[in-house]
């Protein structure tokens, strides 16, 4: 994943400040935005794991600090639940101008709520997701019940969320007795995912029923099990980013497959690889993959290696032509294993290599036979492994044409 630092004009005239994370090569089928919780930034635990999920899947992913957080511009003070909405709907312009219009609307918590609402403002939007949302946003008036008097008798008072002071006024409290939910969700004719942990303290999963029940189809629940509100254990928000993934793929128009322009679609595989690290994407039709080295060598272990493809495609290609030979002849193979390993070797070890000095390449095969089979069909199919194309290219002359592609 690559990342690009932007920012952009809310309606107030105010810079939000923003990041824009990329799939390998710059490339992405789909575009989405994350909406971080009440009082968070864009740089939670939650939105960086979700966003990784979702550029693995060739989504890209904006978030941004709303008004008067992170190092967003304006006074937190002076933000409401209604510019928060607002923030979201200029963020999806945005996008719309510089790239494309956001297809996924993911909102945490408040951040939730504020997605269902935007939602209708948002043309391009084809699926939202809450997670640990609300089911009204005055539901975080819990947080600052205690200084109710105060904030209505003044018109402001500072309270304390999470251990950091933020400054309230009375403008916020009449905005949030506002806006009611229900409707929002009702008529929000967008494929909803509703995401909510049973165990949430901050919001209780009685919100994510109240959401789910007011929803119309299409629309999915998924239990979080244990995790916190904030989702702040890796592995939870890691769920949850691959899940949201794996659930976005039905909705975006056209799916998350590869580009192909120029006559690129002639093209059997195309791999791509950003400005940093080794995670590389490689499109094989409508198939998508990922390569990558091990974290001793400096990668960041998200894929097979480029030889581990290698060894893949050979013994694939053994399981299947090993398949196809015994339907053939009708023989009762129930399955096939094939063990593969790749190290270098002495030439002068291998007596079969017509290379006499230095070091040359050696695929070990181990083959394992499933079924009710005779010692000599056992010595047939070994010998058929050996014909499979992918042996056979790998053991023949092999001439590799390179040409310089001609970019923008």
């Amino acid at each position: 994943m690559q990342f690009k630092k932007l920012s952009f004009t809310n309606a107030d005239g105010q810079e939000l400040d923003g990041r824009l994370d990329l799939p390998a090569g710059e490339h992405p089928a789909a575009y989405a935005f994350f909406a971080h919780c009440f009082t968070c930034t864009k740089d939670s635990k939650a939105a960086a794991y979700i966003s990784r999920a979702l550029t693995e899947r060739n989504i890209a992913v904006f978030r941004f600090d709303f008004t008067g957080l992170g190092e967003s511009s304006g006074e937190f003070a002076d933000t409401t639940f209604s510019s928060n909405v607002a923030d979201l709907v200029a963020a999806a312009d945005y996008l719309q101008t510089a790239y494309a219009g956001p297809q996924v609307l993911i909102g945490h918590s408040l951040g939730g709520a504020a997605v269902i609402r935007a939602a209708a403002q948002i043309p391009s939007a084809r699926a939202v997701v809450t997670i640990g949302a609300p089911s009204d946003p005055g539901h975080v008036m819990r947080h600052i019940q205690d200084h109710r008097d105060e904030i209505e008798s003044r018109g402001v008072a500072q309270i304390d969320i999470a251990g950091r002071p933020f400054r309230i006024k009375k403008e916020f409290l009449d905005d949030l007795d506002q806006h009611r939910m229900s409707g929002a969700v009702r008529e929000l004719k967008r494929a909803l995912l509703v995401m909510h942990a049973p165990r949430d303290n901050t919001v209780g999963i009685d919100n994510a029923a109240a959401i789910f029940k007011e929803a119309l189809h299409p629309k999915s629940f998924v239990s979080l099990d244990d995790a916190d509100h904030l989702l702040s254990r890796a592995q939870d928000a890691r769920y949850a980013g691959a899940l949201i993934a794996a659930w976005a793929d039905k909705y975006i128009e056209n799916g998350p497959v590869a580009e192909h322009t120029d006559g690129e679609s002639a093209w059997q595989v195309r791999t791509r690889i950003g400005a940093q690290g080794y995670t590389t994407d490689i499109t094989a039709g409508d198939h998508r993959l990922t390569a990558d080295e091990p974290l001793a060598v400096g990668g960041a272990d998200k894929g097979p290696t480029p030889y581990d493809y290698l060894l893949a495609a050979l013994g694939a290609c053994t399981a299947m032509t090993l398949r196809m030979y015994a339907d053939r002849k009708k023989w009762l193979l129930e399955g096939v294993t094939v063990d593969l390993k790749h190290h270098k070797i002495h030439a002068k070890d291998c007596s079969e290599c017509e290379t006499a000095k230095g070091y040359v390449d050696q695929i070990e095969r181990e083959v394992g036979l499933i079924g009710e089979l005779a010692a000599d069909q056992q010595k047939r199919l070994l010998e058929i492994a050996d014909r499979c194309p992918v042996h056979r290219t790998l053991g023949s002359e092999i001439n590799i044409v390179s040409n310089l592609k001609e970019t923008n």
